[in-house]
């Protein structure tokens, strides 16, 4: 089994991890306008790019897009993460049959994961997959689609390009892609806000150009989704974008959280 390593980012225990979603889903029906909340929740994404810092800070950025991606039936979830840890080359994919939630257990999707490394330079490093830009989707995953099959992939230095193929083939096999990465970090709030628009407007206008100004850890992955999705006509919409300071009121270092769909 993949254990959880960081369960205080996510409360620790089911009903945290229930708490923290109630209380997101609660803002957002007070707050998203009646008139559009028809059309937001009745979009079918096939991919989302979503935050992976403690959910206190990011969890209502990726919780939106979760919530949006609910009402679809994928047949499994391709989570993929960069390597926080391991100064990895490459892209590795867990061969564990089971992943840990506080609220339940999630099957891996072993074969899947067998075919993946059978088709592309994947390799299986399981030392690896103690990741926190994975293992923090796990529980909103498990609160959306309960035990729906998951597989774990965690790259370091890798080519765009070749993480493009991995993510059209999960597509094309019925599968929701989640694309898991932080903006930029440490800066004071106008020039995070002036880097992380430049990611913004990359993903919403499937622009690469606009990534060369973008600061972000899962760079790798956000570049790779937004080629994947420009040939294979997905549309994109930012769901929300915030910083840490929504929550520490501190604007002297502040961390950026995006999320987006693609339908």
């Amino acid at each position: 089994m993949r254990k959880a390593v960081v369960k205080e980012w996510y409360g620790g225990s089911c009903e945290a991890v229930e708490s923290f979603i109630n209380h997101y889903n609660k803002i957002i029906d007070e707050n998203v306008d009646k008139s559009k909340a028809a059309e937001i929740f009745q979009m079918k994404p096939k991919a989302l790019i979503v935050p992976h810092a403690g959910w206190v800070y990011s969890g209502f950025t990726a919780n939106f897009a979760y919530r949006i991606a609910s009402n679809t039936k994928p047949k499994r979830v391709v989570v993929i993460g960069p390597s926080h840890k391991f100064p990895i080359k490459g892209i590795c994919v867990t061969l564990e049959e089971n992943y840990e939630t506080p609220c339940g257990i999630l099957p891996i999707d072993v074969e899947f994961s067998k075919n993946l490394i059978n088709n592309f330079d994947i390799q299986n490093l399981e030392e690896v997959h103690v990741e926190h830009s994975t293992e923090v989707q796990m529980p909103f995953i498990y609160h959306y689609f309960k035990e729906i099959p998951i597989v774990e992939l965690i790259y370091g230095d890798y080519s765009p390009e070749k993480l493009k193929e991995i993510i059209k083939y999960a597509l094309n096999n019925d599968s929701l892609v989640v694309i898991s990465s932080d903006l930029s970090h440490y800066y004071d709030i106008k020039t995070a806000n002036a880097l992380d628009y430049n990611c913004l407007e990359a993903v919403e206008t499937l622009d690469t150009n606009y990534l060369q100004n973008c600061e972000a850890c899962g760079k790798i992955g956000i570049t790779a989704m937004i080629l994947a999705a420009s040939e294979i006509n997905l549309t994109p919409f930012i769901v929300d974008y915030r910083t840490s300071a929504d929550v520490s009121g501190d604007k002297s270092q502040v961390v950026g959280y995006m999320s987006a769909v693609f339908i």
